[in-house]
């Protein structure tokens, strides 16, 4: 007579992290933690898949919906071409440079940027950067949900060997997709899928957030995942709040600090310039103060 056999309570099988063991393979450094002072600074070692120096970037605060990590490309040099069922927002930090974008057997997009652009590549395009430096090298930051996607599907061949085209987010027949040109609806939600430079773009009063506040809210590329900008006087902060987690604060300019902490608990401080990067932990408090001599603006 067959029996089932109870399994004891406190042994639980061990959970499936399909990223973390992808991200061990990769044999780059990962910096950790919930703050990173300058992401020009940050040491980078060689990535087969990206073939240029790279390091990623999995902060405390992250709690599993996004990661990021960050790219550098010598001078005269590209990236590997590659594609992926993930989402990725690309904030260049310096150097100048460009990227071409295709579906298979399709027409190239290609746009030039430089220090403090942003945009987005579309799900599942492939796509290719470039150093038009000879001299310099060219860095960005950039922000994933690889972590959630191959931790739903448990399969990395499928992420990076999938040959399904999202045209409706990327279609190759659609002339000045990276034109940079945005379309403004209500009071700052822009839509468009380049942002040739996040420090000079205009911004929208949001003094709701705190007095003299501005922002403007972007939808990259049909994206889940989305951003804005914002930016507050001098000797003045943004009203403390909380919210859940992968919020990824790059500091544009200016000179301050912020404060975060768990309810009931002490604060703890974390003071940043531009290239700092700070990503609050999941429903931690957070204010940030600017104490330098002009508007501080973060990404």
């Amino acid at each position: 007579m067959a029996e089932t056999r109870q399994q004891p309570a406190d042994l639980k099988p061990e959970r499936i992290d399909t990223y973390r063991e992808w991200q061990a393979a990769q044999k780059i450094p990962v910096i950790k933690g919930f703050f990173v002072e300058d992401v020009n600074e940050v040491e980078l070692a060689p990535w087969d898949l990206k073939g240029v120096p790279c390091s990623f970037v999995v902060l405390d605060g992250t709690g599993g919906v996004n990661d990021a990590y960050i790219c550098e490309i010598p001078p005269q040099s590209k990236t590997k071409p590659q594609k992926h069922l993930y989402e990725e927002m690309v904030y260049v930090t310096q150097g100048y440079g460009a990227t071409s974008v295709w579906q298979k057997d399709g027409k190239k997009h290609t746009f030039e940027w430089g220090p403090g652009s942003l945009f987005a590549v579309p799900i599942n395009a492939h796509y290719q950067h470039f150093n038009a430096s000879g001299s310099e090298a060219a860095r960005y930051f950039a922000v994933t949900n690889s972590c959630f996607m191959m931790n739903l599907f448990h399969n990395v061949d499928f992420i990076f060997d999938n040959d399904y085209a999202f045209l409706d987010r990327f279609d190759p027949s659609t002339e000045g997709y990276f034109s940079g040109q945005g379309e403004v609806t209500g009071r700052f939600f822009m839509t468009t899928n380049f942002v040739p430079d996040t420090h000079t773009i205009g911004l929208a009063d949001y003094s709701e957030r705190g007095k003299g506040s501005t922002n403007m809210k972007f939808d990259l590329a049909k994206n889940t995942m989305c951003a804005h900008i914002s930016e507050f006087p001098v000797g003045t902060y943004k009203k403390g709040h909380r919210h859940g987690p992968g919020a990824h604060v790059i500091i544009l300019s200016g000179q301050g600090y912020s404060i975060l902490w768990p309810e009931g608990q002490s604060m703890q401080r974390v003071d940043w310039k531009p290239g700092s990067v700070v990503v609050p932990p999941d429903q931690w408090f957070h204010q940030h103060l600017n104490s330098g001599a002009k508007p501080a603006r973060y990404l």
